[in-house]
């Protein structure tokens, strides 16, 4: 590949970026901005971070922290920039984003909606927290300690895959 194809393809990157947060359309976290656009271009990570700390630089892309997570939203300037540019997406690579954008979005908003996690606090003593998430905001958050790594790693496993049933019970438990 000569220097020429390699800087248009670099291009088509990043103009590739600004396309997929143009079809998100609200701000998004790191690694679901990573994770959705792994999943529809063969962008590898190291390029990512480079690519998107320059959309930062010029102002194509705005990053904001809500106390939790850094957001990152597609500003005026990166919209006008997709627009003068989206011709140097190639045709095809077009059609397999928007053909597989809401299927991969749908999967990472319902991977990163229910986390869970814990934390040593001593040898005998973890905090384990359980969330799920709407938006970038908690609207149900639980911690509680327990007394073994083997407990707290089974309630975090338990919450990742049973959270759509353990938390109506809660809600009913606690309103009862």
């Amino acid at each position: 590949m000569n220097e020429q194809d390699n800087q248009t393809t670099l291009a088509e990157d990043k103009i590739l970026i600004l396309y997929i947060l143009k079809k998100v359309g609200k701000p998004f976290s790191y690694k679901e901005l990573l994770e959705l656009i792994i999943a529809v271009s063969d962008i590898n990570y190291f390029y990512f971070q480079q690519f998107l700390s320059d959309l930062i630089e010029d102002h194509y892309i705005v990053k904001t922290n809500n106390g939790e997570f850094e957001l990152y939203e597609l500003t005026a300037e990166g919209t006008n920039a997709l627009e003068l540019t989206l011709d140097l997406i190639p045709g095809i690579t077009k059609l397999k984003i928007d053909s597989q954008f809401k299927e991969s979005l749908d999967s990472i908003k319902d991977k990163f909606s229910i986390s869970a996690e814990y934390t040593p606090i001593s040898d005998n003593e973890f905090k384990v927290t359980c969330k799920i998430i709407e938006n970038h905001q908690d609207i149900f958050k639980i911690e509680t300690f327990v007394g073994s790594k083997e407990q707290a790693s089974q309630i975090v496993n338990n919450w990742n895959t049973d959270a759509a049933v353990i938390y109506p019970k809660i809600l009913k438990n606690l309103t009862m």
